[in-house]
């Protein structure tokens, strides 16, 4: 083994004990561990902020710029889905639904009207 490939398995091995400590952090203390009441009630605002800092690029962006043209299938797929979802009133089985009901409208304008 040459020097590289040292340095390469150093910083893999290294890489892994970082991110067991990290992770079993919670476990290795004897005392319980409780969360003030600020951060557990930001904590339920997460999930719905990370699938926005995902979802919604993705769907006003196209190669790093925002949609220069109203023609654009993803906005309209968008509108059926949130327009059925809160036709539903949200629920579990909404949720199928708004992916059926998006699905439905973006593929035809994406693969029918190359859009």
């Amino acid at each position: 083994m040459n020097h590289t490939d040292f340095w390469t398995l150093g910083v893999i091995v290294g890489m892994g004990v970082i991110t067991m400590v990290t992770r079993s952090f919670f476990f290795i203390s004897n005392k319980p561990w409780s969360l003030p009441r600020w951060a557990q009630r930001g904590l339920q605002y997460a999930p719905v902020a990370a699938l926005c800092g995902v979802i919604v690029p993705e769907i006003v962006m196209t190669q790093g710029q925002l949609l220069s043209t109203w023609q654009d299938a993803r906005l309209f797929a968008t509108a059926a889905g949130v327009t059925y979802f809160y036709w539903r009133k949200g629920g579990g089985q909404a949720v199928l639904g708004t992916i059926i009901t998006g699905m439905a409208v973006y593929l035809p304008l994406h693969i029918g009207l190359g859009w």
